[in-house]
């Protein structure tokens, strides 16, 4: 950070978007200080737009176009009059250069100071530092050298599988497991695209991919006077494609003289390079209790909540007044550790399809209920848009309580309170896993995910006849459904039948997702079923449950076995099956941008050919042939923006004999 700051701080601007940014103004504005938001074309109408007091427009769709360029968030900067930036996470947190930049713009950086974003920023340089200081470091190579040549002699050394890394990044991006020698050079020239892409850093590192790991991680806070001590640690070992879903406070199980030597390590390392404000030094440990230096994060990491939650403590508060030269308000022996904290990440993405993100708009979005040991921080708002450019999290979960199964039961009963409907997220995956008997027992390791995949992700099934039932009964309770809509007197346009002689009764046709079922109900068949606000009411036996029940327009949202799902009433003439796409021709599974084409029209692929490769969401996915076959056409171009469903390529089958 720059020198202390003499005058008082009245203006912040936040260099980032979604929930981060939604949360640093909270904060911001309970110490009165005037609010900035940047955002691109896309992101206009933004709920951290919406919330901030000024807001500037810095054109653009894509982060590389808006939220990545120095110069306009400088500019952005000036023009609102705000004098310091908080530049959340990814973007331009870890960017050596922004820091530099703001500062000598005159500016304040809500972060470390630049030299201490070189030195551990780059994970590289990192785990030099750490080897100097006799920190135990995973086998890896991290040098300058960033040819595939060298990255091949160096796994061959180390023994696959190994882990590639973005040396400027996090978050999973441009992070790959590599099992095998063949495999490594596609890997690495991907991971160095979506470095690029994300970080405007392709540089990689590598290093032995470490089964059965633990990551625990602890939150480090320095001021401008040389203090500097720790706030307890975080587990994040339960992750998907590298990226943590879970995080929890403290790390079970883990004992307090292994906390002060995690600890007291985190905080020599900080200190090593004139650290100044929050950040994370991560580590692997494993079950003999050995920890291994990972990567220093010199930002606000996205769990940070749960350390807030254990402690009291407002860690983006800390920051500001750091920066303006205050001293830590406490000593390290007064650092609070009360209760246990989790919470889990609230992804637009589809878990039964290896979790690829989603895209389009919140037709519906109902938050948990507040209270006690209840926290969520969100960055969007029913109505909003979800668009491929940018991360697909749409906020976070917390639950504090006095002891760790305390925090586990409440979590999942704000999972169970919220309601999203408009497009795919991994709502009722979360809540399989803190529901899992595994977690329950605080079995923990960064495998948790695959060795529990039948689990937390079974296979698709078939809607059942009581969802049916059910869902015929929410749809009657909901609204009056039309039979016929031209003539409102029609004892056709209600639901009331007119049967002479018994219970009246009304045909209903459903469709939910790609099924579709015509319902016959009758009049009696509400009874023990009534709808009090939204949630339906199902009496049994006497015994009364309840799940939630909204209509948007002409859908309900029902919620049944820990999803939401979508029905509609459709037209039983009117439904015909279209077929999707040309035969042979596969699709995009999400809006994109064709970032390569792999092959040409005429050539022959085998069944797992890649052929096309998709960036959504900063991540790049590749498109496979499923089959083995001849490249019938290219319906698509590299640089080009393609929505979901469109045909990107058709494959012709291989005729015998050929």
């Amino acid at each position: 950070m720059s020198a202390p700051h003499t005058q008082p701080l009245n203006s912040v601007l936040i260099a980032n978007r979604g929930e981060i940014a939604c949360r640093v103004m909270r904060t911001a504005k309970a110490m009165g200080l005037t609010t900035v938001a940047v955002h691109s074309a896309t992101d206009s109408n933004a709920r951290h737009v919406r919330e901030a007091d000024v807001a500037v427009n810095l054109g653009g769709s894509k982060a590389s176009e808006s939220y990545l360029q120095i110069d306009k968030l400088i500019a952005a900067a000036k023009a609102s009059g705000a004098q310091a930036i908080h530049p959340g996470y990814g973007f331009l947190s870890e960017n050596a250069g922004f820091a530099r930049a703001v500062e000598q713009a005159g500016l304040i950086f809500l972060g470390p100071p630049a030299s201490a974003i070189d030195a551990m920023g780059s994970k590289s340089a990192a785990k030099s530092l750490m080897e100097t200081a006799g920190v135990p470091l995973v086998p890896g190579y991290h040098g300058d050298a960033q040819d595939a040549a060298t990255f091949r002699e160096a796994s061959a050394r180390i023994g696959y599988p190994v882990l590639l890394k973005a040396t400027a990044g996090g978050g999973g991006k441009g992070m790959k497991v590599v099992e095998r020698d063949e495999d490594l050079a596609e890997a690495l020239a991907s991971a160095q695209r979506e470095a690029q892409s994300s970080f405007g850093d392709s540089r990689m590192l590598v290093e032995k991919y470490v089964l059965k790991p633990r990551h625990v991680e602890i939150q480090v806070f320095a001021d401008q006077h040389g203090h500097c001590l720790y706030l307890n640690e975080r587990d994040c070992s339960i992750q998907r494609r590298h990226q943590k879903v879970v995080e929890e406070a403290p790390a079970p199980g883990l004992t307090p003289q292994m906390r002060q030597a995690m600890g007291e390590a985190a905080v020599r390392a900080a200190q090593a390079i004139g650290y100044v404000g929050a950040g994370t030094v991560e580590f692997l440990l494993d079950a003999r209790g050995d920890f291994f230096f990972m990567e220093m994060n010199t930002r606000l990491q996205v769990e940070h909540p749960v350390t807030e939650a254990i402690t009291g403590l407002d860690l983006v508060a800390w920051q500001i007044r750091v920066a303006q030269g205050e001293p830590l308000p406490i000593t390290q022996a007064e650092v609070p550790l009360n209760g246990h904290a989790i919470e889990v990440r609230l992804y637009a993405e589809d878990p039964a399809n290896d979790f690829l993100p989603a895209t389009g708009t919140l037709a519906l979005y109902r938050e948990s209920s507040p209270g006690p040991g209840r926290r969520v921080d969100s960055g969007v708002a029913e109505g909003d848009e979800v668009s491929p450019f940018y991360d697909p999290m749409l906020g976070k979960l917390i639950a504090w309580g006095e002891t760790r199964e305390q925090a586990r039961l409440r979590l999942l009963a704000m999972l169970d309170e919220f309601a999203i409907g408009g497009l795919r997220t991994n709502l009722a995956f979360l809540r399989r896993i803190i529901a899992h008997p595994a977690f329950a027992q605080a079995e923990l390791d960064t495998g948790f995910i695959p060795r529990y995949q039948e689990d937390l992700l079974p296979a698709a099934e078939g809607l059942t006849e009581e969802f049916w039932q059910l869902a015929a009964q929410a749809y009657l309770s909901t609204a009056a459904v039309t039979i016929r809509s031209d003539d409102a007197h029609s004892p056709w346009s209600t639901t009331r039948g007119l049967r002479l002689g018994g219970p009246s009764e009304v045909t209903l046709h459903l469709a939910c997702g790609a099924e579709s079922r015509s319902m016959v109900m009758r009049s009696d068949s509400q009874q023990g079923v009534r709808l009090s606000g939204e949630h339906l009411l199902i009496e049994r036996d006497g015994v009364r449950r309840q799940t939630i029940a909204i209509r948007r327009a002409g859908t309900l949202y029902l919620q049944w076995q820990g999803d939401v799902h979508a029905i509609r009433s459709v037209d039983p003439i009117a439904e015909v099956d279209v077929s999707q796409g040309h035969q042979g021709g596969l699709t995009a599974p999400m809006n994109g941008s064709i970032v390569r084409v792999l092959v040409s029209v005429g050539e022959q692929v085998q069944i797992g050919t890649p052929l096309v490769v998709l960036e959504a969401m900063k991540m790049e996915h590749s498109i496979r042939a499923n089959a083995a076959g001849t490249v019938a056409a290219l319906h698509c171009a590299e640089g080009e923006m393609v929505k979901e469903g469109t045909v990107l390529v058709e494959l012709a089958a291989v005729v015998d004999g050929e």
